[in-house]
């Protein structure tokens, strides 16, 4: 009578937050990641909120290219945003603590930016594919029309493919464990702590990798290798040095950005046995981005560079002098 009692009021229970303890393995000393974590955050915004208002300030920006590194702009200060601030309040403040309702929250807003991510690198590819191999036709292609219908295709597409993700955690039961060894909200490692089988959750995150970021990275990679193709073609070597100058700064990022992807996943598929790795690189991972973003395409874009010294007013002052 008492065991069956215990056993029903024991499947009744339900954790009502979740712990978030950090980095595993480092918990004594880890308020030592708080100072770089936070200058690499504050520069994300800082780097992200100058290309914004640079792109919105210069009537020389104001093309598709350039439009669409501001929507990558926004993103990526949603996605340092959406985790950076409780990260910081772990480990500075000691606030472990987050709600259900907060936890898949998270979850939902880091896959949506990532993909969003992934899909604006797409735009950005097509954008350059059909400058370098179709120059004539790319004013009447690539419009602002164009700009705005891929990106709400984007938003649906990856606001309505990552909402499963929050809804089937939030479907499991949360029983006894709460304690998160991470410094945020992961899928995988909020629905490990469930008591009733997590197969389909498993199933979904791995569905969802291959169909977006698989299907994104293959395209990407297909546009580069018809530019390349089109550029060898070129029979003036300055013309091809120039063509390829056009598209470096952001095959910089896409190689950068779908490396570190496969990384992050190669190493939590490793981190049973260094589980500090996985998690500092899931962290880096989305804050990094967000703050080099900005700094490559400043260093490799002329128009930018002009662009960010007039709002600054550091062109009066050099023409001053």
């Amino acid at each position: 009578m008492d065991t069956s009692l215990s056993r029903t009021n024991s499947s009744r229970l339900q954790v009502s937050e979740f712990l978030l303890l950090g980095f595993p393995g480092i918990h004594k000393w880890q308020h030592w990641f708080s100072l770089p974590l936070a200058l690499l955050y504050l520069l994300a915004l800082g780097a992200n909120l100058l290309i914004l208002i640079t792109v919105q300030h210069e009537p020389t920006l104001h093309q598709p290219m350039f439009q669409l590194l501001g929507i990558l702009a926004v993103v990526d200060i949603g996605l340092a945003t959406t985790v950076m601030p409780k990260i910081l309040a772990i480990l500075c403040f000691k606030d472990k603590a987050i709600s259900l309702p907060e936890c898949f929250a998270q979850i939902y807003a880091i896959h949506s930016f990532m993909c969003m991510e992934s899909g604006i690198f797409l735009c950005m590819a097509v954008d350059r594919y059909v400058a370098i191999c179709y120059p004539l036709q790319y004013p009447s292609i690539i419009t602002e029309a164009f700009v705005v219908k891929v990106t709400l295709s984007m938003l649906l597409r990856n606001g309505l493919l990552t909402i499963p993700v929050p809804v089937l955690a939030a479907q499991r039961h949360y029983c006894s464990r709460n304690e998160i060894d991470h410094c945020l909200c992961s899928n995988l490692g909020v629905t490990s702590l469930a008591c009733d089988d997590i197969t389909i959750n498993k199933f979904y995150q791995l569905a969802l990798a291959w169909f977006v970021f698989g299907s994104d990275m293959g395209l990407v990679f297909a546009s580069y290798a018809l530019i390349i193709r089109s550029v060898l073609r070129l029979n003036s070597a300055e013309a091809t040095s120039k063509a390829l100058s056009t598209c470096s700064s952001h095959l910089i990022l896409i190689l950068f950005f779908y490396t570190a992807i496969i990384v992050v996943s190669v190493t939590h598929l490793a981190g049973r046995r260094f589980p500090f790795i996985p998690v500092l690189l899931n962290v880096l991972h989305s804050v990094i981005p967000p703050a080099l973003n900005p700094m490559v395409y400043a260093l490799r874009t002329q128009e930018l560079r002009v662009g960010f010294q007039r709002v600054l007013g550091l062109d009066e002052n050099m023409s001053r002098n």
